[in-house]
């Protein structure tokens, strides 16, 4: 059985690969080169970031005897990913690239490389498990709560799930470093990556206008009414429930509430403006689709860091889906992913939009 390990010089990955090889797979890293440092805005002639990723993939897959390979995705990755962040923020929308990233790059671009290389499993570090049932293979939330990443799994299919391996699942972070360090692994105290890694220094308007080279105009901060409160800065600098960065003196804490792109407005309001208990869903993966009642109960989170709650979903067709809370939640915002799940069960998600769906 063979092995092909994303990994992205981190220790999560790193530690998969070891649990791979103590399974008896005979395995290959493989790290994927997605962007270049002008594209992040850094220097060329200078160590970046994501070099140093790849000579401590390379470390420890020559500490662990295996075959190590940079992939280039590049404009697989610029097309659908960054490109997806790109029109989201210039549509009013506020994106995951990392759901993104996971459903074109690594469950597919990798996995057809998987193929090629006669592998039978593409391993990742994600804290999520796989569970193999009557009517196919279930997504399950990481037993530890603080570091489950199921939710920004949800776009995988059947056939992915099936030649996919989380070794991770079932451990905890401090467990995955004790392994690192007892192995002597470079990055086993390698800190956790915390930004978009293509926006390294979390300057996402920045990133934008120099993807793209467009400004982007001014316009008015107005409230509910249309009255105008003052200017903001383009659009794409704002996000729903923002507060702080507005620069708008009033008697009570402001916040945005909706964002006007074809008038260029961003509306401010108060923080109980930002409640609602219906939202429509779209571009829908289900994970077990023939399983999938039409009007059901279940949880739901509309952003990663979350507890998701009560609601009941009704669906509209095979991808599209309404879903009403049992109780109002707080700035449910166009472009994150609404994530449905039966205990630790993930049965699928999609798209926040804004408003209702077309017929």
């Amino acid at each position: 059985m063979k092995a092909l390990i994303a990994m992205s010089g981190g220790v999560d990955s790193s530690v998969s690969a070891l649990l791979m090889k103590e399974k008896g797979y005979d395995c290959i890293g493989c790290t994927m080169k997605l962007y270049a440092n002008e594209d992040i805005a850094c220097d060329a002639s200078n160590t970046c970031c994501s070099l140093d990723d790849v000579e401590d993939a390379k470390s420890v897959a020559r500490r662990l005897g295996m075959p190590h390979y940079t992939f280039n995705f590049q404009d697989k990755f610029r097309e659908t990913v960054i490109g997806n962040f790109i029109d989201c923020y210039e549509n009013g929308m506020t994106p995951n690239p990392c759901i993104q990233c996971n459903k074109h790059m690594k469950f597919s671009e990798l996995y057809r490389r998987a193929l090629e290389l006669g592998c039978d499993k593409v391993v990742t570090g994600h804290y999520a498990r796989i569970r193999k049932c009557d009517n196919g293979y279930q997504l399950l939330k990481g037993l530890d709560d603080n570091k489950d990443q199921s939710y920004v799994l949800y776009a995988m299919t059947q056939e992915e799930l099936a030649h996919t391996d989380f070794p991770l699942g079932e451990l905890s972070k401090d467990e995955v470093r004790k392994i690192a360090e007892s192995n002597d692994f470079i990055n086993a105290n390698k800190p956790d990556s915390q930004d978009i890694c293509f926006v390294p220094d979390g300057d996402y308007v920045s990133a934008i206008k120099r993807f793209t080279g467009k400004e982007y105009a001014p316009g008015d901060f107005v409230d509910a009414q249309g009255n105008v409160l003052g200017q903001h800065k383009g659009v794409i600098s704002y996000t729903i429930g923002q507060r702080k960065g507005l620069g708008i003196s009033a008697a009570y804490p402001l916040y945005v509430t909706k964002l006007d792109m074809e008038n260029n407005r961003v509306v401010l309001g108060k923080n109980e403006d930002l409640f609602s208990k219906e939202v429509y869903v779209e571009d829908i993966n289900w994970i077990n689709p023939d399983a999938q009642a039409d009007k059901f109960q279940c949880k739901a989170k509309v952003r990663y860091r979350m507890t998701e709650q009560p609601c009941t979903v009704e669906r509209i067709g095979d991808t599209k889906a309404k879903i009403t809370f049992d109780e109002p939640q707080r700035a449910i915002t166009p472009g994150q992913s609404a994530v449905f799940y039966d205990g630790d069960v993930v049965l699928g998600g999609g798209i926040i939009k804004a408003g209702l769906l077309p017929d």
